[in-house]
């Protein structure tokens, strides 16, 4: 299984102690690693790096290789302008596919979040890639189970339970509820079938890509293009070219909310993970 580790934000919730030209999720917020090396040691420990890809902006790839020479050169996905996360995403399925081909599952993982239970996280990852190869589902969000009424972050209504990959139940996929009132958010939790969202998935970059070619036709062109590169030797001067005119839309808005929940199911469980993006936040995790 490959898996990219996003780290392209400038974290300016959490400004001062972020700041543009060192982001939250390259200083060492919590003990003496980063999270987005934190990121890179939970999924490096199950994983060869050579399938582990971090996708940042172009002005930090240097900051970023220096705090992770385990990976090769080429594993680095650099932005030449921010265009939001659609065409983030999108670029790094390009890559994972020129790579791997359409069908070999890939994690997608957020740099700056922090997590106290890592086993739960790899027992999650491993039951998503199995409940793809399988052929159960196309698409696996994973979610945290909730600790409290948290309004700051997004949540997932679960469906009804779909079947066990070992102990682990997956259920079905009914709706995003982004950072409801508090009272809903109580609602939510004292009802249960509701879990965090952690923003974390597991797919496959075909199912990704022809989501793109059928939802973002223009979008998928370019990326095909820059795609092309990759075997050309022509990567560097087409993504100059084109990335920086891609649309500016988030992943959700361009892929997400196209989904059909039949294809799509969710797992969840407690990793003790963290969005640390808050001076609020960062106080729960540090002292949950």
């Amino acid at each position: 299984m490959n898996s990219v580790i996003f780290a392209g934000g400038t974290g300016r919730r959490l400004w001062p102690l972020s700041r543009k030209a060192s982001p939250k999720q390259f200083e060492p917020i919590i003990g003496e690693r980063s999270t987005v090396q934190l990121a890179f040691d939970r999924v490096a420990s199950q994983h060869d790096p050579d399938k582990i890809f971090v996708s940042t902006n172009e002005r930090y790839v240097g900051m970023l290789q220096e705090q992770l020479p385990e990976l090769a050169d080429e594993n680095f996905i650099g932005e030449p302008a921010r265009r939001d996360l659609a065409a983030a995403v999108g670029l790094a399925m390009v890559h994972v596919r020129n790579r791997s081909g359409d069908d070999e599952p890939v994690a997608i993982i957020w740099g700056d979040n922090y997590m106290t239970e890592p086993g739960t996280f790899h027992e999650l990852l491993a039951a998503a890639e199995t409940i793809l190869l399988e052929d159960k589902a196309e698409i696996v969000f994973i979610g945290e189970t909730p600790r409290f009424a948290n309004d700051n972050l997004g949540w997932i209504e679960l469906g009804q339970e779909q079947g066990k990959v070992d102990s682990r139940a997956f259920y079905g996929f009914r709706s995003w509820i982004y950072r409801p009132p508090l009272e809903e958010c109580r609602r939510m939790f004292e009802e249960g079938g509701y879990v965090w969202n952690t923003g974390y998935f597991v797919t496959t970059p075909g199912f990704v890509l022809e989501a793109y070619k059928r939802y973002q036709p223009a979008m998928w062109k370019d990326l095909m293009r820059i795609g092309e590169g990759l075997t050309a030797g022509e990567y560097r001067e087409r993504l100059r070219e084109l990335y920086p005119h891609l649309a500016v839309e988030s992943f959700d808005d361009a892929v997400v909310r196209h989904i059909s929940p039949d294809d799509a199911v969710v797992l969840h469980g407690h990793m003790g993970w963290s969005d640390p993006g808050t001076l609020y936040a960062l106080k729960e995790a540090i002292d949950p």
